[in-house]
């Protein structure tokens, strides 16, 4: 699984594809391939690793034909191998399909095709489905009715696009559970299927996302839309609110890095018309619940997974303190395993930035299914998770190019706060003068995140210094002990140094013995109500020969005497320090991970939206 290009007009169909696949790199791929339908028949090419290698391909073997579809691939059956890369085909090779997801009953159904004399090329599980719809089509049902037949026999989350030889103007796409999106865009004269809306936003922005159970036949004048069992489906296109430049890197040299210099417009964007100072007031118009409904909330369960789950962690700060509400945070991989107790007076908030990965959306449906108010902290319009939720928080940051989350991370503090602050005056546990306070803060936050960024720290000698240590500790705590878990995360993802987050009081309880000079400590310590306490973390770690880099509030010389290198960030209140102190932490993982020659914007093993599980 990871990206899916499909391409149907008047145009050459390879240029584009390869184009928006390249679009797709940031989800993470270790093979890749394309396939087109021309003047003899199917042609396909297929590599391992990066794009430029396919491209390579490419140019010793063109393609040519104006129906194409194309897959960057990230191994799920199957090591990556040019034969085990999308796209795959039957026996006849005059159908390829593409595939996202997992066919959970794969071996018995490749069993049973084996049996009936269909020869198999690959390790993989897609492989399947192209010999399920060529069984289809021998028996005379037409290519639609085989593509559905197909989809009745398979189990499992399935995003899926074919196309077939004798039918050189059609693709065919659906969209089965919740293994990642499938998006159909509409040009002039030509038509588009994607996995994700970078990829053809140079072309279009009138979309239509395509729900679970259903189907799209598409050709170069527009797409037919069905459920599973043929009925016809009216879908009105929507217009995505981005363009193919704010796609773009923009001058720097990694998406990561244009992502972090992006917050203080991500975090305006978020904050943007949800704000009245005079009368105070928060403006969350899709969450589509009453005061009422509100009132009646008794505990809130934040359902995410990764730099989201962090997000929620710091969210459970906001709502616990500002709405007064108990909230539990779960991993979305592990919510439907513990049989969760959630009724109707439960608020559960789902945070995700592409609506899309598949533990999250499992999570949403389960707790749908027992009852529980649902809402959506989402990036992406129209995806999955904004569909299954009863009411959404857009946190309008823009499209996350890199894998590791930076400016959404923030957008989703943002998007939390704002929540528990509508809590908070609904239920009357804050004031019209606390309120009226807050959101001054908070629309001075923009300002002060810019700040941050204008700093002429040398990050790049921070990288220079600790770029061959093995091992990093983060440490904080209260609000701040998420913001360690999250700097510590951005720091092995991308740059693969092993890095652990603890809150600072437990450090006494079993990390200290890791304590050395070739271990550096990041103590995430403003001023605050525990200012003092990681003051004297810091000095444990000293008495032990550790090296400290503390993050600070401006102003603060005094704990410049006891660490060894100090980053500091202006002053806000306490709810909003983090969203300041993460920002710091972002750039040292990145100049980190660039020192060490680390692939910033596609980390090993990782993709930007995990649509298996």
């Amino acid at each position: 699984m990871c990206g899916i290009v499909g391409y149907v007009g008047a145009r050459e169909a390879a240029p584009i594809v390869m184009d928006a696949m390249r679009r797709l790199e940031y989800r993470g791929y270790d093979s890749a391939g394309i396939a087109v339908v021309g003047p003899d028949g199917i042609a396909r090419r297929r590599s391992v690793g990066k794009l430029d290698n396919l491209a390579s391909v490419l140019s010793e073997s063109p393609v040519q034909g104006c129906l194409g579809i194309g897959h960057t691939r990230w191994a799920t059956h199957g090591k990556p191998s040019d034969a085990n890369a999308h796209p795959h085909t039957d026996c006849t090779q005059s159908l390829v399909v593409i595939h996202n997801g997992i066919v959970e009953n794969y071996v018995s159904l490749r069993q049973s095709l084996q049996a009936q004399g269909h020869t198999f090329t690959s390790e993989t599980d897609t492989e399947v489905i192209p010999h399920l719809i060529e069984k289809y089509l021998a028996e005379g049902f037409s290519f639609e009715d085989s593509f559905r037949r197909m989809l009745a026999d398979i189990k499992g989350a399935h995003a899926i696009v074919a196309m077939r030889r004798f039918e050189p103007h059609k693709l065919i796409g659906a969209r089965l559970g919740n293994a990642g999106g499938l998006v159909v865009g509409f040009g002039e004269g030509e038509t588009f299927l994607a996995s994700d809306i970078p990829a053809i936003l140079n072309h279009t922005r009138r979309v239509v996302f395509l729900d679970d159970g259903e189907m799209a036949v598409v050709n170069q004048d527009g797409a037919e839309f069905f459920s599973l069992d043929g009925v016809r489906l009216e879908r009105t296109p929507q217009i995505v609110p981005w363009d193919a430049v704010a796609a773009a890197k923009g001058g720097y040299k990694h998406f990561m890095l244009k992502e972090i210099h992006e917050q203080s417009r991500s975090l305006t964007d978020t904050i943007r018309g949800r704000i009245s100072l005079e009368p105070p007031e928060v403006i969350l118009e899709g969450l589509n619940l009453a005061d009422a409904d509100l009132q009646s909330v008794h505990r809130v369960l934040i359902v995410a997974c990764g730099t989201a789950w962090h997000a929620g962690l710091v969210g459970k700060f906001y709502l616990e303190e500002l709405a007064r509400l108990p909230v539990e945070v779960d991993y979305a991989s592990e919510f439907r395993y513990r049989s969760p107790l959630v009724d109707k007076d439960t608020l559960v908030v789902a945070v995700t930035q592409s609506g899309e990965t598949v533990d999250t959306l499992v999570s949403m449906e389960e707790a749908k299914r027992r009852g529980g108010r649902l809402i959506a902290i989402v990036n992406v319009v129209g995806s999955q998770a904004s569909r299954l939720a009863e009411g959404v928080v857009y946190t309008h940051a823009g499209p996350e190019i890199g894998v590791a989350s930076t400016k959404a991370f923030t957008s989703q503090l943002t998007a939390l706060y704002l929540l528990a602050l509508k809590l908070g005056k609904v239920r009357g546990t804050i004031s019209d003068g606390e309120l009226s306070e807050m959101l001054q803060a908070l629309s001075e936050l923009p300002n002060l995140v810019g700040q941050v960024l204008a700093r002429p720290y040398s990050y790049e000698s921070l990288a220079n210094r600790f770029y061959k240590r093995r091992d990093f500790l983060y440490l904080g705590r209260g609000i701040h002990y998420p913001i360690a878990l999250e700097g510590a995360l951005k720091l092995k993802e991308i740059s693969y140094i092993h890095a652990e987050g603890y809150p600072a009081g437990e450090m006494k309880h079993g990390p200290i013995a890791l304590i050395e000079e070739d271990m550096p400590v990041v103590a995430i310590a403003p001023n605050d109500l525990v200012y003092a306490k990681m003051v004297s973390n810091i000095e444990q770690v000293k008495a032990r020969d550790g090296v400290v880099i503390a993050l600070a509030t401006d102003g603060d010389d005094y704990i410049a005497t006891k660490a060894d290198h100090v980053l500091y960030v202006p002053a806000t209140t306490r709810h909003l320090s983090p969203i300041l102190t993460v920002i710091p932490l972002q750039l040292l993982a990145y100049y980190v991970a660039v020192r060490r020659g680390a692939d910033v914007d596609q980390p090993r093993n990782l993709a930007k939206s995990v649509t298996v599980e």
